[in-house]
């Protein structure tokens, strides 16, 4: 090869492909909601005239009156009640149930895991009926807990299968070594395996507080008191009181789901590590 001829990157195809899919999917998912963030910054003439444009006139007082008012701060506290018990439970539940099934061998542990994983295969509106029955009979219609714990229920089969993954990788030899020196099942769980578990521990408590945080109908159907309302149910509310002025809409709905995107930026190193440990070996 001559020295004077300089080198080049071939082409890559497959590479390129996957970028313009990336994007694609990328504006998919930015566009509705940047529509949704500058409608709520849009007169409700320039909403229907310009959807998807820059505001000709920003409105601001259009977030600030949902800001200064309680009925937003008290759907806000309601949606992060439920949403904290849920993760809470969930994680101390199911990082304890992955850490039985990573490390500790007993008769019929592989029966009830795949026991368990079956709960994937059925959503929580195949089984509304028998789990208001069951809430209503242990006394926790209209309560926060009546909506958290079905909640933990169905995300205990997916956050079971993360933890367990993540806890298998840890050495084994430093479960013999502590057991060895008399460390019991349950110190090794709580000075060991949690303090090198917090990306998992952090990816699951993100993944469980986004979906308890969107949830419609569990507290749709064991709610009964508004002032216990999450937002998904408040803005029904707020959506039929203001069903013609749709830039308010858009800056509630904006500002209700603000939260989980701040989460999800904060989060995202940590979720990335946690799905992603355990993925290469060697």
């Amino acid at each position: 090869m001559s020295s004077t001829q300089t080198s080049r990157a071939p082409f890559d195809p497959a590479g390129l492909f996957k970028a313009l899919f990336l994007a694609a999917i990328a504006i998919f998912v930015l566009v509705p909601l940047l529509a949704t963030v500058l409608g709520g910054f849009k007169s409700l003439g320039e909403l229907r005239v310009n959807p998807f444009g820059l505001p000709q006139h920003w409105e601001w007082q259009n977030y600030a009156d949902i800001l200064f008012s309680a009925r937003y701060w008290q759907l806000l506290r309601n949606s992060l009640i439920i949403s904290s018990l849920a993760v809470t439970l969930t994680l101390i539940v199911a990082s304890m149930a992955a850490f039985a099934f990573a490390h500790v061998r007993f008769y019929g542990s592989s029966m009830l895991l795949s026991y368990l994983t079956l709960g994937l295969l059925f959503p929580a509106a195949t089984a509304v009926l028998p789990l208001f029955i069951k809430v209503r009979d242990l006394g926790l219609l209209d309560t926060y807990f009546g909506v958290a714990l079905p909640q933990v229920a169905f995300s205990l089969a997916m956050s079971v299968l993360l933890l367990r993954r993540f806890f298998k990788d840890i050495p084994y030899e430093l479960l013999e070594a502590a057991l060895v020196d008399g460390c019991s099942y349950i110190k090794f769980f709580r000075y060991v395996t949690l303090p090198l578990s917090r990306p998992i521990l952090a990816t699951v408590g993100t993944i469980t507080f986004v979906n308890s945080w969107n949830a419609y109908l569990l507290p749709l159907v064991m709610l009964n008191t508004d002032a216990l309302y999450p937002w998904p149910l408040g803005i029904m509310v707020y959506q039929g009181e203001y069903s013609s002025e749709w830039h308010l809409i858009l800056a509630f709905i904006t500002l209700t789901i603000l939260p989980t995107v701040v989460l999800f930026l904060l989060a995202q190193k940590h979720i990335v590590a946690g799905l992603t440990a355990g993925a290469v070996k060697g």
